[in-house]
């Protein structure tokens, strides 16, 4: 090398220092030597932390990211308005008048037409034991199904092909069917809006007027009889009215808690009743109902509802659909998707962690489903198994 030349090329001299003199020799060899020296220089606790412990804090985030998201809501997201809750009363043998007068109301001269109105998928039984309960109360069943889930999944119309066992309420029966738009990638909550709207119109053909009753709720949010029979006697009740209905999982074994608000009641206004399900007014009538999500017979049910509502971005990993993982799941009143409780307080959501306590209460659940208790027999206490499908 002449004199006076210059190399502006750094040297590694912390390597040097502790790994000895330079190394000669390939690219590969120079940084195999450099990867030693830099080991050479951490102590046991470093390498463990970088070569043990932060890939399992990666891989338990990508498993439980979810978990932990939920698990800190009470930190990001503040809880919803409180409802004003109606006080529910009720006995069979009070007079409808008295019945009335306890809720602040009067009794009317005649009772308010009823229409139950509902976005129907696969839910036959729950469907069955939904206008048993209604049925002496109601003046048109009115029922939407479409050939497409809300995640855009093709699906046979169940109910036009099983419609002769609803022929019992045939004469008051609306039905209609609307074709799925099957538009990929689309959030599932657009097509779940497309097919509400459509059961606007549908109501508008049943004849829905002023002042009718119009039930508004997925087919598994079952109103009460008597919850029904009161409002369409009493005068003065609140245009719009959610209901409280106990909330159930899987069957009436596991009663998760009496929160469900989501189903409502509306005095119909032409031009300003709109078929929704989410939070419309701030009023609350108690004990209304039931609630009974994911209460299926078949397995095969499961899955598909998991697969085919607006939720189903849940399904994080292949293994929720094993046959035999969701029979072990119902069985223990545990989550379908590994999730923590959706709760807006600490308290709430430790309180709720974990599987369901099982319930061993029959009292006051629908009436056809107590009549016909062999046949239903998967939805009461201690029946927990299911059949394949």
């Amino acid at each position: 090398m002449s004199e006076g030349y210059y190399n502006s090329k750094k040297t590694d001299d912390i390597c040097v220092d502790v790994c000895g003199g330079g190394v000669q020799g390939s690219r590969a060899a120079m940084s195999i030597s450099r990867l030693r020296c830099i080991l050479k220089g951490l102590d046991l606790k470093t390498v463990i932390i970088f070569l043990v412990i932060i890939p399992v804090v990666i891989f338990g985030l990508y498993v439980k990211g979810q978990s932990i998201t939920y698990f800190l809501r009470p930190i990001w997201e503040k809880p919803p308005k409180p409802f004003t809750v109606i006080p529910h009363y009720y006995q069979e043998n009070v007079s409808m008048e008295t019945q009335c007068k306890l809720h602040g109301w009067k009794v009317r001269d005649y009772p308010r037409r009823v229409f139950d109105a509902v976005l129907f998928s696969n839910e036959m039984d729950i469907l069955m034991l939904r206008w048993k309960e209604l049925y002496p109360y109601i003046t048109q069943f009115v029922i939407l199904e479409s050939n497409s889930t809300f995640t855009g999944i093709p699906k046979p119309l169940r109910f036009a092909n099983n419609r002769k066992k609803f022929e019992f309420i045939e004469p008051r029966l609306t039905y209609g069917m609307i074709g799925g738009r099957f538009v990929k990638g689309e959030n599932p909550f657009v097509e779940e809006a497309y097919q509400r709207v459509a059961l606007d119109q549908l109501l508008r053909i049943a004849g829905i007027e002023d002042d009718d009753l119009l039930i508004m709720s997925d087919v598994d949010e079952i109103p009460s009889a008597h919850t029904i029979n009161l409002l369409r006697w009493c005068e003065d009740i609140p245009p719009i009215l959610h209901l409280q209905l106990k909330n159930y999982l899987y069957s009436f074994e596991f009663l998760y808690d009496s929160n469900s608000w989501r189903a409502s009641v509306h005095r119909y206004e032409t031009g300003k009743t709109r078929y929704a399900h989410y939070r419309q007014t701030d009023v609350l009538l108690a004990d209304s109902g039931w609630h009974c999500s994911f209460c299926f017979r078949y397995i095969t049910d499961f899955t598909f509802k998991m697969r085919a509502y607006s939720h189903n971005d849940r399904i994080r990993f292949s293994h929720f659909l094993n046959p035999k993982r969701v029979q072990d799941i119902i069985c223990k009143g545990a989550d379908l998707f590994d999730m923590m409780p959706e709760e807006h307080t600490f308290r709430e959501l430790i309180g709720k962690m974990g599987p369901i306590p099982h319930s061993y209460s029959a009292v006051h659940l629908p009436a056809f489903l107590l009549e016909n208790a062999e046949k239903y027999k998967y939805l009461l206490p201690g029946n927990c198994i299911r059949d394949g499908g």
